[in-house]
């Protein structure tokens, strides 16, 4: 079990580092976006939505690989906040096809079990 909370753990660290590049890419696309159509007034009420659209999506896909990458770190050192922290995670990368999905599902498959509770210090059903 070990094995597969160490990989779970550089899995969450992986995936939350493309995050906070596709984050970082979106930024720099919303700065270039908004210098595009500085000179250019008749454009400008559409294009300012979309460079809005572009800052919102980068704070959140780059917030989220940085939560990402931290939760991974808790999982590695086997933090009880990790464990709870990466079943949260794991309900909305479900919806981020195909890599999410897959990473939501291992997750779920690896920590609701009783070996990762005992790994994680948390009390087991059967345990008296």
């Amino acid at each position: 079990m070990r094995l597969h909370l160490n990989l779970l753990g550089w899995l969450y660290i992986i995936w939350g580092w493309f995050g906070v590049l596709v984050g970082a890419s979106l930024a720099i696309l919303a700065v270039g976006t908004r210098l595009a159509i500085a000179d250019r007034p008749r454009v400008a009420m559409t294009a300012a939505a979309t460079v809005w659209l572009f800052v919102l999506s980068a704070a959140v896909f780059g917030l989220g690989g940085l939560l990402a990458v931290i939760v991974g770190g808790w999982l590695r050192h086997r933090r009880r906040t990790g464990r709870h922290a990466a079943l949260a995670l794991a309900i909305p990368n479900l919806l981020l096809v195909p890599f999410g999905t897959a990473l939501g599902a291992y997750t779920f498959w690896a920590l609701l079990n009783d070996d990762a509770r005992r790994e994680f210090g948390a009390r087991v059903t059967g345990d008296i």
